[in-house]
């Protein structure tokens, strides 16, 4: 007769124990993974600035160890660089508020006229439909906008507008010494661990702040450079506006996959009103031209492998960041995926044979 140890472990060891066996391991790891989320959005108020300051010191970490090599205090090398970059990025948020700030009324209001424009065509059009759709398209929006959630979220201002002080405060002190001890503050992390293990996670995180900084900076780099095409190209078509509307794109850039869209429709929006049908679909198709320039020379050239995710990948990292944390999820899930990626590429790349994850390679598109 068999013992109650030998039938118990002969349910997890058959045909069908061994797949529940995993099936409650993964479920294991999604209910972990879960805990971690909710605590994360429920520090909100110190997950976000800490991880904007991650952001900003992994693309001004060089700066910092050129200053270093050449002979600079590492006090004052940091003081150095956290006073230029915040100054260079304040000049840059002052110069796109005032080009807001002037024309923001107008651009506003011929967004609206393209917006009606394209209800007129879609109305009178061949598309076939009937301004009653429309009407209740629209009021389930403005329903939506004016509901009972809506409001109380807008009474929350106040307080949110304290929160975005205290954090950027917040923000500023961490940013401060990650600048300053930053491979100290990750080495003295690191202090539990073995030997081996440890130089792993060196490696893991030199590598996570050569991705985080290399992709900030390159996306600055491709944001610029598609605001100054953009701009020039609607300057030459005579749109208004231009200013704007370039600063438009380049804070679309940020935002991958869906910024450049929006920026995109906004400036064809307003050409629309101002310069007819014709000019608009001239600006549609110098978006479209711009994108894939960035996409196929641009993008691959400056940021090289950094970002070496799918676009799906993207996608879905892009909606459960907004889904998460909103417009701040949105801007910071895509580098925060890119480095996790990198960073369990590098850790398998550098264990040992028999640690080694379990890679397939996919095959290559079809031509």
């Amino acid at each position: 007769m068999n013992s109650p140890h030998r039938t118990t472990s002969g349910l997890w060891s058959d045909r069908l124990g061994r797949p529940a066996t995993r099936a409650a391991q993964v479920l294991l790891l999604l209910a972990l993974a879960s805990c971690v989320v909710f605590a994360l959005t429920r520090l909100s108020l110190l997950v976000i600035p800490v991880l904007i300051a991650l952001i900003l010191a992994a693309a001004l970490a060089p700066v910092v160890r050129f200053l270093r090599r050449h002979g600079w205090h590492p006090l004052l090398a940091t003081w150095a660089t956290l006073v230029g970059g915040l100054s260079l990025l304040g000049l840059v948020l002052w110069l796109v508020g005032r080009e807001f700030g002037d024309e923001w009324s107008t651009l506003v209001g011929e967004a609206g006229r393209g917006l009606d424009e394209l209800e007129r065509f879609v109305t009178d059009g061949p598309l076939n439909i009937s301004p009653e759709q429309l009407e209740s398209l629209r009021q389930t929006a403005t329903d939506a906008l004016t509901s009972d959630a809506a409001q109380s979220g807008a009474l929350r201002g106040a307080t949110a507008a304290v929160e975005a002080v205290a954090g950027l405060f917040l923000g500023l002190v961490v940013l401060f010494f990650l600048l300053k001890d930053g491979r100290r503050i990750y080495t003295f992390l690191l202090t539990p661990l073995q030997e081996p293990t440890r130089e792993r996670a060196l490696r893991v995180g030199e590598r996570s702040v050569d991705v985080l900084g290399g992709y900030l900076r390159g996306t600055a780099i491709v944001a610029t450079v598609d605001a100054v095409a953009i701009g020039i190209g609607l300057l030459i078509i005579g749109v208004p506006l231009v200013l704007p509307l370039a600063a438009t794109v380049f804070l679309g850039a940020f935002i991958p996959l869906i910024g450049a869209v929006l920026a995109g429709a906004l400036a064809a929006l307003v050409t629309l009103v101002t310069n007819g049908p014709l000019a608009a679909l001239i600006v549609v198709g110098l978006v479209i031209a711009v994108n894939q320039l960035e996409g196929d020379l641009l993008a691959p050239v400056v940021m090289g492998h950094v970002l070496s995710l799918h676009p799906l990948a993207v996608l879905l990292a892009l909606t459960a960041g907004t889904i998460l944390a909103g417009l701040v999820g949105a801007l910071l899930a895509v580098p925060i995926a890119a480095v996790g990626w990198a960073a369990l590429k590098e850790w398998n790349a550098t264990a040992p044979p028999g640690e080694k994850l379990v890679t397939t390679t996919p095959p290559a598109d079809d031509a």
